[in-house]
């Protein structure tokens, strides 16, 4: 009975779907993290000399303020361009960091619309919870993983930056062109040099979410027996399973017609496939039969194969009534059904 109770078994897709719903995926912060900075460093590259141009008109239109009276119109003036040349320069990277956002967390969990994951919750705000959760062993590790590579990212960033700094009497020299160009060289090679950190951080971190989300919803022996009963009783299950069984049950069905000895129909609402074999039954045995519409397919597929297709209208409704598919003609119906293959053996043995 423990083995039963114990979440030894890999998750079900009913119950990873269940999750979803409640918006539990698994999502490693960091792998959005890094997608969101790898484009961001692209953008920049791509956008770099738009920004620089912008910066560059900004920067002549404060020199072009020199010597002029300040009041309030001035300041006004001064502020309305700043936020407009700031805007400009700003909101194609932030697109572009927004998008990549979004493509990250759907790459690793796919598309998802839940509004279960921000309903409120009562018992979320509870303070008890909140201290437990706060100071429990879990948030404890998170923070030292999270001091930890920021110490790391930072601190290796920091040495580069410092010998970059080293160079800033020479680059004073330089005109405001090719300042910018040594800033964008020295900040491409301190945000790869991060992103590489980070990488590695990110695909550590994923494993690791992953294997503990699938983890946490591991399920014992019976909660898969419980979940499994729970489908089955289920209406929409119970249908669908019907459906299958019953497009299964009549494709095997029609596959069968094509052996039969003769087809007795209505002529037109009922049609039954007959087969005799003496070394396997020691009566004839229903393979196929229909109504309306699969009576007409019967009949079809009987005329393309040569399956003899006799009119016998009692006998066809007694037959479609009294005998189910692949069982035995009842020994009331042997000398009708009899006949009826005598008179087919017959026409072969004239065609022959």
């Amino acid at each position: 009975m423990a083995d039963d109770l114990e979440k030894t078994e890999e998750p079900t897709s009913k119950k990873i779907e269940d999750a979803r719903e409640e918006g539990n995926v698994p999502k490693s912060q960091d792998t959005s993290g890094v997608v969101t900075l790898f484009v961001a460093i692209l953008a920049f590259l791509m956008l770099f000399p738009y920004m620089s141009f912008h910066m560059l008109q900004l920067f002549k239109y404060y020199f072009s303020l020199i010597g002029m009276s300040v009041d309030r119109a001035f300041m006004l003036d001064i502020a309305i361009v700043t936020i407009k040349e700031f805007f400009l320069i700003v909101m194609p990277l932030s697109i572009a960091v927004a998008i990549a956002g979004i493509v990250a967390a759907v790459a690793q969990f796919g598309f998802l619309f839940t509004t279960k994951a921000i309903t409120p919750d009562i018992g979320k705000i509870d303070p008890i919870k909140g201290l437990k959760n706060l100071f429990s062993l879990k948030k404890l590790i998170e923070g030292i993983k999270i001091t930890f590579k920021s110490f790391t990212t930072l601190g290796v960033g920091f040495i580069f930056f410092f010998f970059f700094i080293m160079e800033l009497p020479t680059v004073a020299l330089f005109g405001f062109g090719d300042q910018m160009l040594w800033l964008r060289d020295k900040a491409i090679i301190i945000a790869f040099v991060m992103l590489l950190i980070i990488f590695v951080f990110a695909i550590i971190d994923l494993v690791i979410v992953r294997k503990q989300y699938f983890d946490g919803l591991k399920m014992s022996k019976q909660e898969i027996k419980d979940e499994f009963k729970n489908m089955e009783g289920d209406p929409l299950i119970k249908s669908k399973i019907r459906q299958i069984q019953m497009q299964a049950s009549r494709k095997r069905m029609m596959s069968a017609i094509p052996t039969a000895d003769v087809v007795i129909t209505n002529p037109t609402h009922y049609a039954v496939a007959i087969k005799y074999d003496e070394q396997k039954s020691h009566a004839p045995i229903i393979v196929a039969k229909g109504m309306d519409h699969i009576a007409q397919q019967i009949k079809k597929i009987a005329r393309e194969n040569g399956v003899h297709i006799v009119q016998n209208p009692p006998l066809a409704r007694e037959l479609y009534a009294k005998v189910d598919l692949d069982k035995a003609i009842p020994s009331d119906l042997f000398a009708a059904v009899a006949e009826v293959l005598a008179y087919v053996y017959k026409m072969n043995a004239g065609k022959r």
